[in-house]
């Protein structure tokens, strides 16, 4: 995954939020849309692009708004079998 290239995204959706007057919703908005509409491992990568290079490439408002919102854009941890089994269709 092309770290740079999600930088590039970061950096358009933030471009079109930070236009809203109140940077509080702005910087909400920017972090809910990349929540729900990227993949959890582009997230991933992108959250250890932050963290790793200190935001590097990244718009500030952007950084801050990753920085600020970061557990809603936190991907879930990999749901892990449980010791039975997967679980089966009642038939």
């Amino acid at each position: 995954m092309d770290v740079h290239h999600l930088v590039e995204m970061a950096n358009q959706i933030g471009q079109f939020y930070v236009a809203e007057p109140d940077q509080t919703q702005a910087q909400l908005d920017t972090a809910s849309h990349i929540r729900r509409f990227w993949d959890p491992r582009m997230r991933a990568a992108l959250l250890r692009h932050l963290d790793d290079h200190a935001a590097e490439g990244l718009d500030p408002f952007v950084a801050e708004a990753l920085r600020v919102h970061r557990a809603l854009v936190t991907p879930p941890p990999p749901s892990r079998p449980t010791a039975s089994g997967p679980a089966t269709k009642p038939k």
